[in-house]
């Protein structure tokens, strides 16, 4: 009796157990849909590279959008919320 108690204990609780099985697993399902998200970023900045070095259109847009390039003969209007 003594010996299926102690086979029990080791099975659930022991080293390389059920609960320590578990736990790995769970790690395991957080560092693939990590990865999972990590190469989708990956996916988005080759593709954002890849128009960067393809033409200019992709360069003006980041120059407008980040560093607020105005061409000559545009207007810049800015919009402002009533909300503050």
């Amino acid at each position: 009796m003594l010996a299926l108690l102690l086979l029990q204990w080791a099975f659930w609780l022991g080293k390389g157990g059920v609960l320590e099985w578990r736990e790995l697993r769970g790690r395991e399902q957080d560092f693939m849909a990590r990865n999972l998200q990590m190469a989708q970023q990956n996916q988005s900045l080759a593709a954002e590279v890849s128009d960067l070095q393809t033409g200019n259109a992709a360069m003006e847009e980041l120059a407008r959008s980040r560093l607020g390039l105005i061409r000559p003969g545009e207007t810049f209007y800015q919009l402002i919320s009533a909300d503050k």
